[in-house]
């Protein structure tokens, strides 16, 4: 049975993926190197499409292929999505995760709330996420990612 604590787990190595891919952004092999351990490690591309829906995407909002994904992450010019910024490479000091709840299984797990990302000023972004995990060989790895901006008037 996967437990919450592998849960958090995952979304703290997930947070900590992200600052270190933009502390890494000045060096570009290295961010680039460091980005595509961080998609093997984390997310399931090797198994198949992963339901991958990341928050600031307009023209190309789901992005099924790690090449997608790793362009939201760092773009460069060769990016996949020509619409990407490079949103990992912001850079972010830290990422915070709050649940709001999770629904765990033998071999699946999901969890739903809200992340905070918090910039150099000290300035915390809220996003809501929810992320379905599915065990692989002994590791928990993402295989749905759907972030959005909370809704305002």
């Amino acid at each position: 049975m996967i437990l919450k604590e592998h849960v958090v787990k995952v979304q703290n190595q997930w947070g900590e993926g992200v600052v270190k891919i933009g502390e890494l952004k000045n060096s570009r092999l290295d961010c680039e190197s460091y980005t595509n351990e961080f998609l093997d490690r984390l997310y399931s591309f090797e198994s198949g499409p992963v339901l991958f829906k990341p928050t600031k995407c307009e023209e190309i909002q789901f992005r099924p292929i790690k090449a997608a994904a790793k362009s939201y992450f760092i773009a460069g010019e060769n990016r996949a999505c020509n619409e990407d910024k490079g949103f990992a490479i912001h850079p972010w000091t830290k990422v915070r995760f709050e649940n709001s709840n999770f629904i765990l299984d033998d071999h699946r797990a999901i969890a739903m709330g809200n992340y905070f990302f918090t910039d150099n000023s000290g300035e915390e972004v809220k996003v809501e996420y929810t992320f379905g995990y599915k065990l692989i060989d002994g590791n928990l790895k993402i295989d749905v990612h759907h972030s959005s901006f909370p809704f305002h008037n």
